[in-house]
Formats: C-alpha cells, structure tokens, sequence
C-alpha cells in the first residue's frame, strides 16, 4: 500500500478553474484508519474540505467549499495515490461537481520541503 497522507502537503500540477484551485492552492492532507480528510484554500475558495476514506490506493471523498461570495459547492471525488520514484505522493483524480455542472480529472503532488538556508557567516567588527 503506498505511504500514508497524513501530514503532506500537496498541491496541483496544473490550475483548473479560474478562480477555484490553481498551483498556489495547497491541501494539507489527513489520515486515520481508514479515514482521509484535508483543508485548502485558494483563489476564491475561503475555505475547503474533501472529507472521505482510503481504501488501498483508492480515495472515495465528498468535497465541499465556501466561496468569498458567500456562495457554497460541493463534489465527489475518486482518487488513485502513487508512490513517486522520488518519495513523494501523487494523487491522481477524477472529479463531478454535484451543486452545479462540471466534471474533469486532476493531479496533485507532494511538496518537498525546502531546507532552510543557513546564514553566512558574520564578518568580525
């Protein structure tokens, strides 16, 4: 079974809908016994929350989001998780809005970490 969520960080490699989820967006990934759940929020998403369960390689999750408008969405979502060569996890989705019209596929992966930069040495006074 590939390495769990819990924990990563990922983010799309591509944006989808204008305004919605685009390479900026991060979703900060959980996982418990079976149960996956994450936070995102981006573009005019204030808040978002796929809530679902893991079973294997396969996601089976609902999503939901508060838009700044005020308005609400919220979808279904199917998603296979790979082990990259790298270490990292890429989630590979397939996706239906059921508050409005609108389906597609999608690929999120994880992001590495960057090691902080050390701080040169400070010259004698």
């Amino acid at each position: 079974m590939p390495r769990s969520l819990d924990g990563r960080v990922l983010a799309p490699v591509a944006d989808q809908a204008p305004g919605r989820v685009d390479t900026r967006t991060r979703f900060a990934y959980h996982e418990r016994e079976g149960r996956i759940w994450a936070e995102y929020a981006s573009g005019d998403v204030v808040q978002g929350r796929p809530v679902g369960t893991r079973e294997g390689n396969r996601l089976d999750f609902r999503y939901v989001q508060l838009r700044r408008d005020g308005t609400t969405a919220s979808g279904h979502c199917v998603a296979t998780v790979v082990d990259l060569p790298d270490g990292r996890v890429r989630l590979e989705e397939t996706w239906q809005w059921e508050s409005q019209p609108g389906s597609g596929t999608s690929v999120v992966e994880e992001l590495v970490e960057e090691p902080a930069q050390q701080s040169a040495p400070h010259a004698p006074d």
